[in-house]
């Protein structure tokens, strides 16, 4: 195993693309830290979102867990193009020659994908412990690692989208052509669920649990629900205008069990590819 991921990293390391977009996207989650954490001068009126309590624990475990699922897509395309190049640069057909076996070749690109998502998850961990005891205004270690739910699920959420990002670059071989499929399937699941909306008015039918939560793309986005409601600023306001937020927010058992599921369909699926297709 490790000397498979040791293949990998070897080709990381003279990849531009990579560094570049790795840079980014670490860069990103804690420019998200700074700008919040920063006081605005409104008028003579001063404001820090820090100090509306996002960053209290537990709430930000939940918060940044949301905001940082966003930052995903930057992974994306490396592992879109890790995989890509191989068919673009010829590498897949001289490693096979070299011996190493399809599997093998699928393998080293998983463990790819589990430790870009293992990196960014401890990253996230340690940025968002790091704001939690700087402005929250609990800090009891009860508390403190309370909702550590949030962090298991980006982990799961990233496993599964960089999975899903695999499986395209092996399926369709072109960078470019493979995340506009993924953009694409975005548009797609969209459509269906409005479809979906459109029917449940219409005729009472809820497709929404028994299909559309199905779907790889809202599987994976169910298992961190938006935390805005959750707010409590936010709870205040509804509240006095007659409202109730009824949502869930902890992490599901079916959202996990959904996730894990495509994500072993990717890889058996990519294996799949791999077998047939004559390289």
């Amino acid at each position: 195993m490790l000397q498979l991921l040791n293949i990998e990293l070897h080709k990381l390391k003279y990849n531009k693309s990579v560094k570049v977009l790795s840079i980014v996207y670490f860069s990103l989650i804690g420019f998200i830290a700074l700008l919040v954490s920063i006081e605005f001068n409104f008028g003579g009126v001063k404001f820090r979102a820090a100090d509306q309590g996002i960053f209290n624990f537990p709430f930000i475990w939940h918060f940044n867990s949301w905001i940082a699922a966003w930052l995903k897509i930057f992974f994306a395309v490396v592992i879109v193009s890790i995989v890509a190049n191989e068919y673009s640069y010829r590498t897949l057909k001289q490693n096979l020659i070299d011996g190493l076996s399809k599997k093998e070749f699928l393998t080293s690109k998983f463990l790819t994908v589990i430790l870009f998502s293992i990196v960014s998850t401890v990253f996230l961990f340690i940025v968002t412990l790091t704001l939690g005891l700087i402005f929250s205004d609990y800090t009891e270690l009860g508390i403190v690692f309370t909702d550590l739910q949030y962090m298991f699920a980006y982990f799961l959420k990233l496993i599964a989208f960089f999975s899903f990002c695999m499986f395209l670059g092996i399926w369709i071989k072109r960078s470019a052509f493979a995340l506009g499929f993924l953009g694409l399937w975005q548009v797609i699941e969209g459509i269906i669920a409005m479809i979906f909306q459109w029917i449940r008015v219409k005729t009472d039918v809820d497709l929404f649990k028994s299909v559309y939560n199905f779907l790889p793309l809202n599987a994976m986005s169910d298992l961190i629900v938006e935390p805005f409601t959750r707010f409590g600023a936010v709870q205040s306001a509804a509240n006095q205008l007659g409202e109730n937020f009824d949502k869930n927010y902890d992490l599901q058992w079916t959202s996990v069990l959904i996730c894990i599921g495509w994500t072993c369909l990717f890889v058996y699926w990519s294996y799949l590819i791999l077998k047939k297709r004559d390289l």
